[in-house]
């Protein structure tokens, strides 16, 4: 597929030259400093050299006192406390971490994950009777609760106190919680907006820390459960949540918690994590617990103390994992045989799919693999109890949300956000959804947004690439949402040696342009280009630029984003 590669625009001159100048770095360095905000020397050293000081005061959120009283209080009366997440990876994180923080302070604390199939995202009528039931007089509910009005009303009917803690954007009306952590609700003066559930979990258990004169030593041993929801919810990688995955990655590496250690095991990496490592090694076992079977499975491998519990778990959480993978390839197989077996969903500018039989679990990530191979937004559905529910991802620039509200007339119920959302209708309705989902789409989607956009933050020359530039790169990290990698372009390069195929897809080869170094390279998935790219041959390439590591030996490597030919 061919993408549009588009340079950024260059920063402030002067701006770059002076911070280049300040920091005695590269104006090119300086430059992709400067259009990612960090203006000054001080900027640059909170940017650089991120720290548990960074983090900012707990008790600037909303209703923080009223939170910590509350929990007091339970504690104090000897009331039962149950702690509620959301069933993906920010959820169960959130839970475990805690879960964990509370359960070594006082032991009338259970947890409660709900059921993906039964109860569906969110607060559930089930989890509430649940807590009624079993004499909980306190949930504290994490990754969920500020859109569960009626939940919480019903609650407080039962004599359910809630604390929430979540992360997304409210509706008008608040839920009639005691209290509400969330930097987005209205009136909150917290500093950061963009903390994940988990990181809300983890400011509710600093604030009470600092209350009780409990050392920071003991709350950033959850700091690895952070980062992994920081990584895996795709919040922004800036800011405090920067601090938070960067302290977080440095204790995954050098000493995880021990379920968390276990999953790095079962993944066969066992160091040297980066952001992208927890997305795609630990992320995607997280989940699968709750996709295939049961995310309790996932809190009780985060929780566990003993090797010999945590070792049983992630085996379990590793088969299923295995299983997910099955699914999921057979589903996107089979949508993409209906879809190239089809002239008319081919020349649409959305995709809609539907099988009965598809398992509910994976129907999300399958909606991201057509999305990658036809970049359009993409609809994904199901038959799901009565109904038909569905999983949608979008292309950059596209709102979804938006997209999904004009058919809201032939849907049940439908959330999410700009990029990815779910949906739920009646099976009689599918066939009008899937006309109706084109005609919106193709009716408000400009043409260059179904080419996919390669962002470029500078040109370079390879001579550029030194070991004093690479080092100050690798700085940048970690990496995510709003701080990616920055992608370099550089035209006129050549191949040095012999170009290869790798994996029956990938291309390894060496570059270099006239008096640089020779680099090695690795471009996924673009094998249909080797045969162009013979010795002698002028091309532009963009890429990031990576450590490679093979067999303890470390090497700059270009991972190519994009081959232009002349």
């Amino acid at each position: 597929m061919n993408k549009r590669w588009v340079l950024k625009d260059a920063a402030d001159a002067e701006t770059a030259k002076n911070l280049a100048a300040d920091l005695n770095i590269s104006t090119i360095l300086a430059n992709i400093l400067v259009q990612r905000g960090v203006t000054s020397f001080e900027e640059a050293r909170y940017f650089f050299r991120p720290s548990e000081l960074h983090l900012h005061d707990p008790f600037l959120m909303a209703d923080m006192e009223k939170a910590i009283a509350r929990i007091d209080e339970a504690i104090a009366r000897n009331q039962k406390i149950l702690v509620y997440g959301d069933y993906d990876v920010d959820g169960t994180t959130a839970v475990a971490l805690v879960y964990s923080f509370f359960s070594k302070r006082y032991s009338r604390i259970a947890y409660y994950i709900p059921d993906r199939y039964k109860e569906g995202y969110g607060i559930s009528t089930q989890g509430v009777d649940y807590a009624a039931e079993n004499g909980f007089s306190l949930i504290i509910a994490l990754d969920c609760g500020i859109k569960s009005v009626d939940k919480i009303a019903y609650a407080n009917t039962l004599g359910v106190d809630f604390i929430i803690c979540d992360h997304h954007l409210p509706s008008d009306e608040l839920p009639a919680a005691v209290a509400i952590l969330d930097p987005k609700r209205p009136q909150c003066n917290y500093p950061y907006k963009e903390l994940s559930g988990c990181g809300i979990g983890f400011k509710l258990v600093q604030a009470y820390a600092e209350i009780h004169s409990i050392p920071f030593e003991e709350v950033a041993e959850y700091l690895d459960l952070v980062a992994i929801s920081v990584a895996c919810d795709i919040v922004h990688v800036t800011g405090e949540n920067r601090v938070l995955a960067h302290l977080g990655l440095a204790k995954i590496n050098a000493a995880p918690c021990v379920g968390v250690k276990m999953l790095m095991e079962v993944a066969g990496k066992s160091k040297d994590y980066n952001i992208s490592d927890v997305v795609f090694q630990l992320g995607p076992r997280i989940n699968a617990a709750g996709r295939i079977d049961d995310a309790k499975h996932a809190v009780q491998l985060l929780i566990a103390c003993h090797e010999d519990d945590a070792r049983e778990k992630g085996d379990l959480i590793n088969l299923r994992n295995v299983e997910r993978k099955g699914h999921d390839q057979q589903i996107t197989d089979e949508a993409l045989s209906i879809i190239d077996n089809d002239d008319v969903l081919i020349a649409r500018k959305s995709t809609v799919v539907f099988n009965d039989n598809w398992h509910k679990g994976v129907i999300g990530i399958v909606a991201s693999r057509l999305t990658e191979k036809y970049y359009r937004p993409t609809v994904v559905l199901t038959r799901s109890n009565r109904h038909v529910a569905g999983s949608a991802r979008s292309v950059l620039g596209y709102d979804l949300y938006e997209a999904l509200c004009g058919c809201s007339d032939l849907l049940i119920q439908f959330g999410g956000h700009k990029y990815a959302a779910g949906l739920t209708m009646e099976p009689e309705n599918v066939p009008a959804f899937i006309e109706k989902f084109e005609q919106v789409v193709s009716s408000t989607i400009p043409d260059e947004l179904l080419v996919q956009q390669i962002s470029i933050d500078a040109e370079i020359d390879l001579a550029d690439i030194e070991p004093k530039f690479f080092r100050i790169l690798n700085q940048f990290a970690p990496f995510g949402p709003e701080n990616m990698a920055p992608v370099f372009m550089t035209r006129n390069v050549y191949v040095s040696g012999a170009a290869g195929l790798v994996g029956g897809k990938h291309i390894k080869m060496f570059v270099m342009q006239p008096g640089s170094p020779s680099f090695s390279c690795i471009a996924f998935n673009q094998g249909e280009l080797l045969p162009e790219l013979k010795n002698g041959i002028a091309f532009d390439i963009c890429y990031t630029i990576e450590e490679n590591v093979w067999r303890e030996q470390r090497s700059i490597q270009l991972n190519i984003k994009g081959i232009r030919l002349k």
